[in-house]
């Protein structure tokens, strides 16, 4: 089966109460979500990522283990944290303690897709993930912003770019655009992205859905209805669905590259809804905890 290698933050989130004293830890992390997803999937996927040697990372460990995803741990002082609040409406916001300084990753000879983004990807200028981005024969990327982390927008949207004309697959948020370029149409900032490389550009939208440029035009789908309990990981899930749902359909390898660059409605229309119902399923449960197949299945 084909290996998929994802690089970038593993660490455990402090999902606080609403109106209370009390936080529940939860393994979290973007990558490490996106990692997990596709292991529940059935994918053989490898995450690199930095851990203590701590409660919190043998909490980790354990969780990335059961989902069937191999860790390739670099050690840290200690566990990365995320400090997440989350509104009435359920939208988390974060703040971190990161101790992890990435160096290089591998990708071994048989990595059929690399993923990165989020945290990982801004580190050390962005050096050690666009190192391996260069090397790998597909590439997957979210930028998945996290503002308290980072710089101006200006010279992260600079980042970003060097970064989405390293990549085939390209994921993000309406939010992350809303960031990145202020007043910009997200889907004419996806059509943008498109010149820079990447054979597909995703947006999603969050209860609405979300909108897929190719340079046969744009595939809009509907989000499922869901009773959400919070969206902590929806974007992630969203990724192994999509990632899953592509590798499935045989569109990540590099001879088929030309077909995804010019997807449509048909090509694209079943790794989309499986995007958006393991979103859904993700939404409807609390932190981020991805479906397993048989539960997307059961989804679609």
């Amino acid at each position: 089966m084909a290996r998929i290698v994802v690089f970038g933050e593993a660490l455990v989130d402090l999902v606080g109460e609403p109106g209370g004293r009390r936080f529940r830890a939860d393994p979290g992390g973007g990558p490490a979500n996106v990692a997990v997803g596709l292991g529940r999937l059935g994918e053989t996927v490898t995450l690199t990522t930095g851990l203590g040697d701590d409660a919190f990372g043998r909490l980790v460990t354990g969780h990335l283990t059961a989902s069937g995803v191999t860790p390739e741990v670099c050690p840290t002082p200690f566990t990365p944290l995320a400090i997440v609040s989350v509104d009435e409406e359920g939208v988390p916001s974060y703040d971190f303690a990161f101790p992890w300084v990435p160096s290089t990753p591998a990708v071994p000879a048989d990595t059929a897709v690399f993923y990165t983004g989020s945290i990982a990807a801004g580190l050390a200028e962005g050096r050690p993930a666009e190192e391996a981005m260069a090397a790998a024969p597909t590439v997957a990327y979210d930028p998945n912003i996290r503002p308290t982390l980072l710089g101006d927008p200006e010279s992260e949207r600079r980042r970003v770019e060097r970064q989405v004309a390293l990549a085939d697959v390209v994921k993000a948020s309406e939010e992350d655009l809303g960031w990145l370029c202020p007043g910009a149409d997200p889907v004419e900032i996806a059509r943008g992205w498109l010149r820079l490389g990447p054979a597909l550009a995703v947006v999603t939208r969050g209860p609405r859905g979300c909108v897929a440029v190719t340079s046969s035009g744009q595939v809009e789908r509907a989000a499922p209805e869901v009773e959400v309990v919070d969206t902590v990981g929806a974007g992630d899930a969203f990724m192994s669905g999509l990632l899953s749902g592509l590798l499935a359909a045989g569109l990540l390898d590099p001879v088929r590259r030309s077909d995804l660059a010019g997807g449509d409605e048909a090509l694209l229309s079943r790794p989309l809804a499986m995007a958006l119902a393991s979103a859904a399923v993700t939404c409807a449960r609390p932190g981020a905890d991805p479906p397993t197949g048989a539960e997307l299945k059961a989804a679609l």
